[in-house]
């Protein structure tokens, strides 16, 4: 399907995001480096191998429970980075904010930002500030940039998902995706919903000292665990099988779901990973995540196989298989 003009739905992290940058940026832009499409691009300089992300957070509302766009633009490309076997050293930061932004606002999303870059050890050492007039854009958008080194004995990338690896899901699935619409849809529940936005780059290092045998990072943001799946799938051309009964979701957010029609799979998660771990690691690496704080609920949701290459199939609750396609649409603008 062909577009004239931009929709939101090119932003979703699903299909129509995924042929804008199949269909336009890489006929432009492509090269060895940005044709992986990893989480950040990995690249070689006077001897070491680093880490290089950007991205941009637009996220509305900036403040929620359990975090706001300031510690989330933190924390986003200090989990790229990571994503990518890096260690997180320095970012910057990048402000757009309207005309008549409040500056109280603007001084609680900068000392949140600090305390996150504090949390994760990184350093932000340079950055920009832009003013446009009222209207042009919703109250600030946030970029951040940043690298990290890799040490030379990791090598992970979504081309490298290997027959019988073990996939492990950090925590529960769809916390920030769900926080999110409640706060706009001005819905309270007695059991309150709050972003697990973290840094992850800790419980990486606690990984790989536990187990050297992973193949894939992936946190999964916008389109969720189901679209970050298929990506994966489609990049080393395997198979994926999981299990819907070993899915950790928090109760209420199931509830959410189920109340709102969204699917779990697809909402977005901003302190979680995906791992797939050599069968021979897996428990270590699985340990090792549940000892961070912010592993607790870690579990191992399934495995990839030999068959149904580029296919994320799901074994039911009720004995079924169904297949788990990308994200189609637009669930939730905005999300981060």
């Amino acid at each position: 399907m062909k577009f004239d003009k931009i929709l939101l739905d090119h932003g979703s992290g699903g299909k129509i995001s995924h042929s804008l940058t199949r269909d336009l940026l890489l006929p432009i832009f492509g090269n060895p480096i940005l044709d992986d499409l990893n989480d950040g691009a990995i690249v070689e300089l006077n001897g070491l191998r680093l880490a290089f992300s950007t991205d941009s957070y637009t996220v509305d509302p900036i403040f929620f429970p359990g975090g706001s766009i300031g510690d989330l633009a933190v924390n986003g490309t200090v989990n790229d980075i990571a994503m990518c076997g890096g260690n997180p050293q320095y970012l910057s930061v990048g402000l757009i904010i309207e005309e008549g932004f409040s500056l109280e606002d603007l001084e609680t999303i900068l000392r949140q930002m600090a305390a996150a870059a504090e949390k994760a050890e990184v350093t932000v050492i340079t950055g920009d500030t832009k003013v446009v007039p009222k209207g042009a854009v919703d109250k600030i958008f946030i970029n951040t940039s940043g690298f990290g080194i890799i040490p030379d004995a990791v090598r992970v990338g979504s081309t490298r998902a290997a027959v019988g690896d073990k996939i492990i899901l950090s925590g529960t699935m769809a916390d920030h995706g769900a926080t999110i619409v409640t706060q706009r849809e001005g819905l309270s529940f007695e059991s309150a919903v709050a972003s697990d936005s973290a840094p992850l780059n800790h419980m990486v290092a606690r990984m790989f000292a536990a187990g050297p045998q992973i193949h894939v990072l992936r946190d999964p943001t916008r389109g969720g665990v189901g679209t970050a799946l298929n990506e994966i799938a489609e990049k080393s051309a395997v198979g994926i099988r999981i299990v819907e009964e070993a899915m950790p979701v928090k109760k209420e957010v199931a509830g959410i779901c189920e109340l709102l029609g969204f699917d779990p799979l697809y909402l977005a998660n901003e302190g979680k990973l995906l791992a797939f771990v050599a069968p021979s690691d897996a428990e270590r690496v699985l340990e090792a995540i549940r000892a961070d704080e912010f592993g607790k609920d870690a579990a191992i949701i399934g495995e990839v196989i030999d068959g149904r290459p580029g296919q994320v199939v799901m074994l039911t609750r009720i004995g079924g298989q169904r297949i788990v396609d990308m994200l189609t649409g637009e669930q939730l603008p905005r999300i981060c």
